[in-house]
Formats: structure tokens, C-alpha cells, sequence
């Protein structure tokens, strides 16, 4: 028999990966979001701002790319949180198929460039070196400078007024397609273009173990993590794959503190983007610090979250190093004050220390799946009139609310529409008794229920 000739796998198409790096304040995050034409990076005069990796779209030249923004390089403190965003960068830098060096023409050429200029020859990547803010004198002048860094690929821009980009654009995908990997570039695979998965967006509290957590779920030192309260400052998008082939989008986010206390504007705007977070997820994880207890800043985004029904995982964190006592008083005070989401599940863990993380993914998908549940209006009504059947609403002047039939209006979460007549009348105690009885008959554990009613027309009500 002839031997069956095996054909060669094709290699998977990919979206190349442009990293861009810098020192702090250069115009890393505007050049980004001019490049991804959005607004994902938090821009600000202040120096520093970016810490995380933040990973975009965008179109370049018709070419589909990755951008990468990082934070800025060899800062001039030695501080732990800088040699750990030094480390993302490089990261960034590692992956990338061509890497843009951002630098700063107000500033002219500094050390810290040089230096940077150095260790990217090192990594032996194509580098391309963008001068920004040369919108206040001749470019040609400007560009004079720094041409003593030896990069042939040398241009100006201003990424504020877009200008520049175009030329810019068409020097990355140049390169680019100088790669070896150039064949690979394009439209991903079918696989790598279907929907990002379940958004689980991970928010608290300054310093409640968010990055932590989230490190620990993808098992590596993705998101900068540090005792410094305010480490992160952005909504970073993560995507993720467990070993179930599950697809994930992990949002950390910006720890929130009571609004008092926000007088800084990057803060303000961190605040907007974990709001923004809430309103993506499809389900949110709120971490609360057990020796903090509930604070009513943790009761504030118990609102916003439950405003936006949103399925709900609540973990409480740095459980570890309590004793027996401690751990039931803490229990007794969550469950007093957590009353009024009792349909969300509660986990007690240590991001640190990894105590209970395994739990957490697969209770994701599970609550996911009941935001995401299809109830047919037959089971519907069947539990309604069960539920009608246990349990009558008030009399209203002498009369009965009668509810009659139900219908499914949404997911994410589970809205049941009820028709009946004096629907108006039904009080919000008996829409509440109406939730967990249909939370319970179709185990819709995890997310909230919402429930609207119609009433049905009087033919006489104009006579």
C-alpha cells in the first residue's frame, strides 16, 4: 500500500503587533488612541499615567494591527512600581513586530532617550523613531537632534493634530512587510475573529487585590501589581483562553474611593472608565478586602452594578492569615450588609496566595449563563401561575391584580415581561417575591432578574 502523504498544516494568518515605547509624558497614549481612533488610553499632562499594557485595533495602510501602549521606560525613580512597568514595557517589546519609539521634540534629545535607543538595538526588532509635539518650530530643525541616535527610520509627528500619522502609517507597514513573518499578516483566523467571549470585568476599592486576581486567573504578571493604592488607573482589556477553550475578556480597572475624596482628574476619568467597564461586562466580580469590611463606597458599586444588572461574583479577598473567630464575624457582617444582592455567589479567597481562585472562572460561566438564558413564554407562564397560585399580590379596592401570562424581553440580564390587569398596582414586595421564585425554578443563580409589567387595554375604560 502507498503510504498516505500527510499535507502540511497552513500556518495561521495573525494581526501583526506594533509595540509603542518611550520614556513617560512623550505622547505614547495620544499616538495610540490617533492610531486605534479611540479613546482606550487615558491622556494627561501628568507624567507616568500609563502603567499596564493596553492593547488596541486598528487599520493600518488597509492592513488590520494590534497597538500596544506601555508605560513609559527607565523612569528616573528607582521605585519598585517603576522597575515593575519597565518590565511591561519590555514585555510589549519582546512580542512586537515592529516597535515605534516615541520621543519628544519640546524636549529635545535626553539621556533616558539614548539609553532607551540602546536597549531597543539590543532586541534586534525594527525600529521606528517617531519625534512628537514638532508642531511648534521647522521638523526638519527638531528632527536634527536626534538623528545622532543612529535610527534610519526617523520622522516627526504631532499625534494631538494627527499629523504625521499618514506618513507614519506607511512607514510601519513598510517594515512590516520586510519581516519574515510578513506572509502570516492580514485578516486573523475564523477562530481568532469570533466574539471576544464573556467580558468579566474585576472592580473594588484602591488596593482590594484586583490585578492580583486577575494575574492569578491568566497564571502570568500581566497587570502591574503593588501595595501603592491607585496602581492601576485605566480599564485594561485582557483576552483570555482557560483550558476548557472558554474565551474571556478580563477588564481590570481603577481602584474607586468615595467621591469625596476624588479631587485629581486622571482619578475622575478613572472612575468614568470603570463605570464604562460595568456597562461592557456581561458579568462583574467586586472585590471587597476582608479586614476593610463594607464600606459604603463598596455599597455605592453594589448600585451601579445592580442598576445595570449585571450578573454578579463577589470575592472576598486576603482571607488568609484570619482565625476561626474573625472569619465568622466577617461572614456575619457580609451577609447583613449584602442582604439585597442575595442572588449573587460569594467566594472568600487570596489572590496572593491563590487560596479558592480556581472557583472563580467556572462560577463566571455559570452565572453567565443564566444572564444569558432563553426561557420559553411557556415554562414562563406555567411558573407564573405556580408562583400566583402560592402567593396572591394585595387586593387593590376590593379587587384582584390578575396576572395572566409571561414573555422573555432580554438577557443579560433575564427580563420577564408579565400581562395581567392592575399590573400598575403589583407592589415592589411582591415583584421581589416574583425574582427569586423565578431565580429558583430556573436556577438563574448569579445575575438579577428584571421584571416589567403590561396591562391589559379596557375596552370601556372611555366610555
Amino acid at each position: 500500500m502507498t503510504p498516505e502523504t500527510e499535507t502540511p498544516e497552513t500556518p495561521s494568518r495573525r494581526k501583526p503587533l506594533i509595540a509603542l515605547v518611550g520614556r513617560p509624558n512623550v505622547g505614547k497614549s495620544t499616538l495610540y488612541n490617533a492610531l486605534t481612533r479611540s479613546r482606550d488610553s487615558l491622556v494627561s499632562d501628568t507624567p507616568g499615567l500609563t502603567r499596564d499594557r493596553n492593547y488596541g485595533e486598528a487599520k493600518l495602510a488597509d492592513l488590520p494591527c494590534r497597538i500596544v501602549d506601555t508605560g513609559g521606560l527607565l523612569r528616573e525613580e528607582e521605585e519598585q512600581i517603576d522597575r515593575r512597568v519597565d518590565k511591561q514595557a519590555r514585555a510589549a517589546v519582546a512580542e512586537a513586530d515592529v516597535v515605534v519609539f516615541v520621543v519628544d521634540g519640546r524636549d529635545g534629545l535626553t539621556a533616558v532617550d539614548d539609553a532607551i535607543a540602546s536597549e531597543l538595538r539590543r532586541s534586534q526588532k525594527p525600529v521606528i523613531l517617531a519625534v512628537n509635539k514638532t508642531d511648534f518650530a521647522d521638523p526638519d530643525l527638531i528632527l536634527a537632534d536626534f538623528y545622532a541616535l543612529g535610527i534610519p527610520d526617523t520622522l516627526a509627528i504631532a499625534a494631538e493634530h494627527r499629523r504625521g500619522l499618514q506618513q507614519l502609517t506607511q512607514r510601519i507597514v513598510a517594515r512590516l512587510l520586510e519581516t519574515p513573518d510578513a506572509a502570516l499578516f492580514g485578516e486573523a483566523d475564523e477562530a481568532e475573529n469570533q466574539e471576544e467571549g464573556i467580558a468579566l470585568a474585576v472592580i473594588g476599592r484602591p488596593n482590594a487585590g484586583k490585578s492580583t486576581l486577575l494575574n492569578r486567573l491568566i497564571g502570568e504578571e500581566r497587570l502591574v501589581a503593588s501595595p501603592v493604592a491607585g496602581t492601576t488607573r485605566d480599564a485594561i482589556a485582557i483576552p483570555y483562553e482557560d483550558a476548557q477553550g472558554d474565551r474571556f475578556t478580563l477588564i481590570d480597572t481603577a481602584g474607586i474611593r468615595r467621591k469625596a475624596r476624588v479631587n485629581d482628574k486622571i482619578e475622575k476619568f478613572s472612575i468614568v472608565k470603570t463605570l464604562d467597564a460595568i456597562e461592557r461586562a456581561n458579568v462583574v466580580i467586586l472585590m471587597l478586602d476582608a479586614h476593610e469590611g463594607v464600606s459604603e463606597q463598596d455599597a455605592h458599586l453594589l448600585g451601579e452594578i445592580t442598576r445595570r444588572g449585571r450578573a454578579l461574583i463577589i470575592a472576598i479577598n486576603k482571607w488568609d492569615h484570619l482565625n476561626d473567630e474573625q472569619r465568622q464575624a466577617i461572614r456575619s457582617q457580609f451577609e447583613r450588609k449584602l442582604h439585597f444582592v442575595d442572588y449573587a455567589e460569594v467566594f472568600y479567597i487570596s489572590a496572593l496566595h491563590g487560596s479558592n481562585i480556581r472557583q472563580l472562572l467556572p462560577a463566571v460561566k455559570k452565572v453567565y449563563r443564566a444572564a444569558m438564558a432563553e426561557l420559553s413564554t411557556n415554562k414562563l407562564t406555567e411558573a407564573l401561575q405556580t408562583a400566583y397560585r402560592r402567593h396572591q399580590p394585595p387586593l387593590v379596592q376590593g379587587y384582584s391584580i390578575k396576572l395572566q401570562y409571561a414573555h422573555q424581553g432580554g438577557r443579560n440580564p433575564p427580563h420577564i415581561i408579565i400581562h395581567g390587569t392592575r399590573t400598575t398596582n403589583v407592589p415592589d414586595s411582591y415583584t421581589t417575591y416574583l425574582s427569586k421564585f423565578f431565580r429558583k425554578q430556573f436556577k438563574l443563580h448569579g445575575t438579577p432578574i428584571r421584571i416589567s409589567y403590561r396591562d391589559k387595554a379596557n375596552p370601556y375604560a372611555n366610555e
